[in-house]
Formats: C-alpha cells, structure tokens, sequence
C-alpha cells in the first residue's frame, strides 16, 4: 500500500508557484495543490532577511517525492530550496482514493 504525503516548498514570485503548480499537475505527479501567501523570516548569508513568499503544498504519494523533487529544483530559482514533506495519518479513504485517481 502507498504513502500519503504533503509535499511544501516556497517561491517568491507567484509566476514560479504557478509554474511549479502546473507542471507538477500536468505530469500527474500530484493529485491537487494549495498555495498561501507567507512573510518568512530566516538567515542567510549571516544576515536576518525577510520576504514575503508563496507557500505551495501539493497531495501525492511518497513513491513520487524523488520525482517532484528533481522537477522542482529543474524550475526554482532559489539557490537553497526546501522541498520536503510530511505524511498524511489517518486520512479518509476517499481522499486517499482521489490522491491515486488523479497521480500516476
């Protein structure tokens, strides 16, 4: 039986999220996503930046996580990217069903 998983990563320009969005959706690795305007604050280069990003989330199965890993980083602008993921406990069946209907 499949893992359920949510994968996140952030962007800073919605033109990427959307990008990101439809690829993903269009080479069925991901069933359905959601992106939410964030202000993150975090460190780099020794300095304390903050921006305001889009966080997008995407519903797959872990069997896909290596693949919508390397499509995302073919298409992201940031040199250090989070791509990572939780997985989905105790969800419904339908919603897990939907999630195997709609990814390859």
């Amino acid at each position: 039986m499949s893992k359920y998983i949510i994968v996140t990563t952030f962007c800073d320009k919605e033109e990427m999220a959307n990008k990101i969005v439809l690829t993903l959706l269009e080479k069925k690795l991901v069933a359905g996503s959601q992106v939410s305007n964030v202000h993150s604050k975090y460190w780099w280069d020794n300095d304390l930046e903050e921006c305001n990003e889009y966080k997008l989330e995407f519903k797959t199965k872990e069997k896909l996580f290596t693949e919508i890993k390397d499509e995302i980083k073919k298409i992201h602008e940031y040199e250090v990217a989070e791509i990572s993921y939780n997985e989905i406990d105790n969800a419904n069946q339908e919603f897990l069903s939907w999630i195997d209907k709609n990814t390859k």
